[in-house]
């Protein structure tokens, strides 16, 4: 095949006068198109002018769209998208859409189509947040949402939250994103800081979630135990595994809670960072903490 594409120049004709991949009819391959990947069919529109049309075909493009995309698309102003073919609306949709006062975004992952979502701790319940002794804020470029709670010190420590979404049927995982310590710049290096983190080891962190449906799943853990990767990742940011649920159709709209708790009151505890809740599906989430692309 390696062979066949080096000897077909840009109209698709093969060089010595034979039939080349110019001569497939347009529709012929937006069929095999959609059975590829976005990136892929990216990189073969390259090939010839054939391929190029039905690479920018709506046909092509709507399979690889989600069945409730519209509802992506009443999150944004109508000029964004009025007008744009359906390839110009995937990549649209393939950048994060705010939501909820710029707090939540979603987007479709770039090689499936498939929707994901990060919540962040700003539009979470945290118990005495009001209180600066005890929870601050402070802006990051390591959050999608430039800025992350900051446990320094409670006795009751409970993060909480609240989603309704149209999700496409798939199965679902929904992590909170967490860092024992905080950190910051010195010299140009990241430099971590544990001087107010302690208690984690005296009690277990629970999580949980539950979904409109009746799904429940429960997780519990000592956060100095965590390991991600098969590897300690003190001074690092942890994806936290909460659950998964299933989603079986778009509407009714799915309503997910989750929390994370340690609400034993016989330590304080502090020292944490809490940045977001992500909700991806299971198979991706999978693949990246593989690193699988």
């Amino acid at each position: 095949m390696g062979a066949s594409l080096s000897n077909t120049t840009e109209n698709g004709s093969a060089t010595g006068g034979g039939t080349g991949l110019g001569d497939m009819p347009e529709s012929c391959v937006a069929c095999v198109f959609m059975y590829l990947t976005p990136p892929e069919i990216c990189n073969l529109a390259r090939l010839n002018r054939a391929f190029r049309g039905a690479a920018s075909s709506d046909a092509v493009w709507e399979s690889k769209l989600p069945c409730n995309y519209h509802q992506m698309l009443d999150l944004l102003p109508p000029w964004r998208y009025d007008g744009l073919p359906k390839k110009g609306i995937f990549a649209l949709l393939s950048r994060p859409v705010p939501f909820d006062d710029d707090n939540k975004e979603v987007w479709l992952d770039r090689v499936s189509g498939r929707i994901c979502m990060s919540i962040s701790s700003k539009a979470m319940s945290i118990t005495g947040s009001e209180d600066r002794r005890h929870w601050n804020w402070f802006p990051t470029e390591e959050s999608r949402f430039h800025v992350v709670a900051y446990c320094q010190q409670v006795w009751w420590f409970e993060v909480s939250g609240i989603v309704k979404f149209p999700f496409p049927p798939d199965i679902y995982t929904l992590t909170f994103r967490i860092h024992l310590g905080k950190y910051f710049k010195r010299l140009g290096r990241r430099v971590p800081n544990f001087e107010h983190t302690h208690g984690w080891d005296l009690g277990q962190v629970r999580y949980e979630l539950s979904t409109s449906d009746g799904q429940h799943a429960v997780s519990e853990c000592f956060l100095h135990e965590v390991e991600q990767d098969d590897a300690k990742k003190r001074g690092c940011w942890i994806e936290y595994k909460v659950g998964e649920f299933i989603v079986n159709r778009s509407d009714p709209v799915t309503e997910v809670r989750f929390s994370m708790k340690q609400i034993d009151c016989t330590h304080s505890k502090g020292g944490l960072c809490v940045d977001s809740v992500s909700i991806t599906p299971s198979d991706l989430t999978r693949c990246r903490r593989k690193g699988v692309k």
